[in-house]
């Protein structure tokens, strides 16, 4: 498993590394045929009340699968990404199991 964390004009915290990692590790756990994974981490100073924003993109065999999302604070901001992430590749495992 490849996890690399980017942060983009915030700073780099250890513990939303370590979070982010755990849940991934889960998403891996369970799906055999995951290769990588490319997580952001930015801020959109224009959105008050939201403005966390984190993208998710994960290597595998056929096309990549990538997800995004906005929320008030960066932790539910990855969970939300990783539910996302996750109902793709539910359709993509069916796929791999009708070939």
């Amino acid at each position: 498993m490849t996890v690399n964390i980017q942060y983009i004009g915030i700073d780099a915290s250890e513990t939303l590394s370590a979070f982010t990692k755990e849940k991934l590790e889960k998403l891996f756990n369970r799906y055999e045929f995951l290769i990588s994974a490319e997580v952001h981490f930015k801020q959109d100073e224009k959105q008050h009340d939201t403005g966390k924003i984190c993208n998710i993109e994960l290597s595998l065999p056929g096309p990549r699968i990538f997800a995004t999302s906005n929320e008030h604070n960066f932790e539910v901001s990855v969970r939300e990404t990783i539910n996302d992430l996750e109902r793709q590749l539910k359709k993509r495992k069916e796929v791999y199991k009708t070939h």
